[in-house]
């Protein structure tokens, strides 16, 4: 089964996708992950970092780190005002299985520009030993961020 989320995320902001169940019982994976500015063509630069994050981030920033084991996906959208040169998307992320909360940050390097995102995970049911691996990752990647 597929389940899609999308949502509006202001520069700088931090969205919450709600995941997690009593059981663990239920994984997600990514599948399909994409962007658009909110006033898109509207004849400004656009440069925006847009990452998921398995914990809660302290700081949005637009830096993209592939050793940290949190981060889930990054996506890079730049839009030239000048009409000749294209938009551009570059998409990266993991196929790993979570069954916890994920974190989507937005972070501008050019313009100011809230995005939309798309999301869609799909969902597989875990085993007893893949909820306990997945649940266990979480607890060790909380407890890496030192919350």
């Amino acid at each position: 089964m597929i389940k899609t989320f999308r949502g509006l995320i202001a520069d700088g902001a931090q969205d919450t996708i709600v995941l997690h169940t009593n059981d663990g019982a239920t994984g997600y994976r990514i599948v399909k992950f994409e962007c658009i500015p909110n006033t898109p063509g509207t004849g400004s630069d656009v440069q925006a970092v847009v990452k998921i994050y398995k914990t809660s981030q302290t700081t949005i920033d637009d830096t993209v780190d592939f050793s940290d084991q949190t981060l889930l996906g990054c996506l890079y959208f730049q839009d030239n005002a000048v009409q000749t040169y294209p938009s551009s998307t570059d998409i990266i992320f993991d196929t790993e299985v979570f069954n916890q909360d994920i974190y989507i940050t937005h972070e501008a390097s050019a313009g100011s520009q809230a995005m939309n995102y798309y999301l869609e995970l799909e969902q597989v049911k875990l085993d007893l030993s893949e909820n306990t691996v997945a649940t266990l990752k979480d607890i060790r990647n909380v407890k890496t961020q030192g919350l």
